[in-house]
C-alpha cells in the first residue's frame, strides 16, 4: 500500500502538521526527507530499512556527505541534502545564543550541546557562559578525552568564566557509548565544579550527559 493509501491520520505529513515533528518516529521523519521509497517500497519503509541496516539514528546521520551518498535510498542529491539540513539546525542553535537569547529552558540548553557534541568520537566537555540575565557570552571546548573519559579541571572553568565575567555556567560532555546517563564521576565533577564556582559568586546551572536521545540534565534529577 502506498503511503497516499494510508489513513490520513497515519501519513507522516499529515501526523507531523497535526501533531508536530515530536510525535513522528524517526523512519516516519526520515521518510518525509526521502519524499519516496526504492523501487517496491515506500518511503517509511525504505527509512525503516536505512536505519535497520545502517543506523540507528545518530550512526546514519554522523556518516559525512559522501558515505551517505553511498547508502541506498539516498544517492548524492539526498545525501548533500540531508548534510545541508543537519548543518542547518546547528546554526539555527547557535543563532539563537549568538542573538542573545535567554537559556531558561532546559531543553534548549540540552539541545544546544547535543547538537556541539554527540557526533564527536571522543569524550569532550564543554561550557557555556552566561551572563546575569542568562544570555550566552561564549561556549567553549574545555577538555577533550578518550573514548570513555575527559579529565576536568574545575579551576581552568573558574579561570574562563571569571575572563568571560560570566554569572553563570552550564556545562556539558558526551558518552561516545550512546548511554547518556551520569556516571558516578559525573555526579563527582558536578559536585565539584559547583563548590568551586561558588567561590567566585557564578552559579552552575545545569550538567549534561550528551548520548543517544535526549540528553540527561543532572540538574533534573537533582544533582546539581
Amino acid at each position: 500500500m502506498h503511503i497516499r493509501d494510508w489513513p490520513r491520520a497515519e501519513r507522516p505529513r499529515e501526523k507531523l502538521l497535526a501533531q508536530g515533528a515530536g510525535a513522528l518516529s524517526d523512519a516516519e521523519l526520515l521518510a518525509i526527507f526521502l519524499g519516496s521509497g526504492l523501487r517496491g517500497r515506500d518511503a517509511v519503509q525504505t527509512a525503516r530499512e536505512l536505519l535497520l541496516q545502517h543506523g540507528p539514528l545518530r550512526a546514519l546521520l554522523d556518516r559525512d556527505a559522501t558515505a551517505l551518498a553511498r547508502l541506498p535510498g539516498l544517492g548524492p542529491a539526498r545525501a548533500c541534502a540531508l548534510r545541508a539540513a543537519l548543518e542547518l539546525g546547528q546554526r539555527h542553535l547557535a543563532a539563537a545564543l549568538e542573538r542573545g537569547a535567554s537559556l531558561t529552558d532546559p531543553d534548549s540548553a540540552g539541545g544546544y550541546f547535543a547538537q556541539r557534541l554527540r557526533h564527536r568520537p571522543h569524550e569532550v566537555f564543554a561550557a557555556l557562559f552566561l551572563d546575569t540575565r542568562h544570555r550566552a557570552l561564549a561556549f567553549e571546548e574545555m577538555f577533550t578525552g578518550t573514548l570513555d573519559s575527559a579529565e576536568v579541571h574545575p579551576r581552568e572553568v573558574v579561570r574562563r568564566a571569571l575572563a568571560h565575567n560570566a554569572a553563570a555556567v552550564i556545562v556539558g560532555h558526551n558518552h561516545p557509548s550512546g548511554n547518556p546517563e551520569p556516571s558516578a564521576a559525573d555526579r563527582a565533577i558536578t559536585a565539584r565544579l559547583r563548590q568551586a564556582l561558588e567561590l567566585v559568586d557564578v552559579r552552575l546551572l545545569d550538567h549534561f550527559v550528551v548520548g543517544d536521545g535526549p540528553p540527561v540534565s543532572l540538574a533534573a534529577r537533582g544533582w546539581v
